[in-house]
């Protein structure tokens, strides 16, 4: 029976080694770190739209992140700060327009206080540079800004994730096929994947790894593989501020650590703009970017995980504050005047949203790290949102190297 089954392995006509869902940023990090590692390997990427990033990579605000916020040890925290010093590397290597500018971190209540110096003490214990401001010297960084203490963390940078997604797919060798949709994905055990785009090309490999971001979670259940959790799509409404002189960098709220969101902030992008937000509203879509975009069967699949419902029991003054300023510019606005009291409504220009792919457990439970689970053939990312893309080169390198021992056994 064992030499039949090897027979037929060495039979079967692949048409990749390691076939890779989707072309964000993360699934692309994930085909150049293979062929650096292994050259030679055959790695094809689908993705489902006319070209790369075009959700979570692509409409967020081009932060490379510290890792100030993310518990010790934990892999948000080692891939984050591994990978801005990494991603700073990368843009300056292929001429990718970024800076290293630091950003300010600003408690404007007193109630915020221990949870500033919490950050403080956390920054340290994952090696990052942090320096305690009081209420005063704000000013010397951003003269616009008013809070009671802040902290300045310099290794905090901005940078064009599109064309940092577009570079790692020129220099991987991977074959990239756009407007190509999975629509089914059969497994063989000891054969590898087949899988059938809505197109309906079939594509061969021996092992398949799925980046799906917005769609992982239904990825992986098409694989066979039960992930444990659902994706509730949450939107992130951005404006741009219309004098962007009253900001110099970057300056954020002291967050909630009951949230994986960091409230509304003010981030001078790579184009000299000033993006302000996001909020946080729960997305009738998977690429809700609007309240006009409903999907029944998607908006149905997530009111019937019981995870949705018990978020909602649980944080329901949180969500209904988030709910409040997305209807209302002025509440949105009075928000962000916390921290820079100049501005004005008149200020405030709507901006393109974005999704985050947040993973929900059956409990009701944000999953507060990144999550990565192994099937037979196959690797799922089922959880990478924000920081995923300062931490992209090094999540890539330990998918790739799942991917690749799959290949070896």
């Amino acid at each position: 029976m064992e030499e039949a089954r090897a027979g037929l392995v060495r039979s079967t006509v692949y048409d990749c080694d390691v076939l890779v869902i989707g072309g964000g940023i993360v699934g692309l990090s994930t085909a150049y770190a293979i062929t650096r590692a292994a050259p030679g390997t055959r790695v094809t990427v689908l993705e489902k739209e006319p070209g790369p990033a075009r959700h979570q990579t692509g409409r967020n605000s081009g932060v490379i992140h510290s890792g100030v916020y993310y518990r010790p040890g934990s892999l948000k925290a080692r891939y984050a700060v591994r990978g801005a010093a990494e991603m700073v590397k990368f843009c300056a290597e292929y001429g990718i327009d970024h800076a290293v500018t630091g950003k300010l971190i600003v408690a404007t209540d007193r109630a915020e206080l221990p949870r500033l110096h919490a950050l403080v003490q956390r920054g340290r214990e994952n090696g990052i540079p942090v320096r305690e401001l009081g209420g005063a010297q704000i000013q010397e960084y951003e003269p616009e800004v008013r809070g009671l203490a802040a902290i300045h963390v310099g290794t905090t940078g901005i940078c064009d994730y599109g064309a940092v997604a577009r570079q790692l797919a020129h220099a991987s060798g991977a074959e990239i096929r756009y407007v190509a949709e999975v629509h089914r994905v059969d497994r063989r055990p000891g054969l590898g994947v087949a899988v059938r785009t809505r197109a309906g090309d079939v594509l061969r490999a021996r092992a398949l790894v799925n980046c799906g971001g917005l769609h992982c979670d239904e990825i992986a259940r098409l694989t066979g593989d039960d992930p444990g959790m659902r994706i509730v799509p949450f939107r992130g409404e951005y404006y741009e501020l219309a004098r962007p002189e009253l900001v110099r960098g970057l300056v954020y709220p002291v967050p909630d650590p009951a949230f994986p969101f960091l409230g509304v902030h003010l981030t001078r992008g790579i184009d000299g703009g000033v993006h302000v937000g996001p909020n946080a509203v729960p997305a009738l879509a998977r690429e809700g970017y609007g309240w006009g975009v409903v999907r029944p069967r998607e908006l149905g699949a997530t009111l019937a995980w019981p995870g949705s419902w018990r978020i909602a029991r649980r944080h329901w003054r949180y969500g209904a504050g988030e709910l409040r300023r997305s209807l209302s510019r002025s509440a949105f606005t009075a928000a962000v005047r916390r921290l820079l009291p100049a501005v004005t409504d008149g200020d405030l220009v709507a901006a393109p949203a974005g999704v985050r792919a947040q993973a929900v457990l059956a409990d009701g439970t944000l999953v507060d790290d990144f999550l990565i689970k192994e099937g037979a053939h196959a690797v799922h990312v089922l959880n990478a949102p924000s920081p995923a893309a300062t931490a992209s080169l090094p999540i890539g390198r330990e998918v790739a190297r799942r991917a690749l021992a799959m290949l070896a056994d």
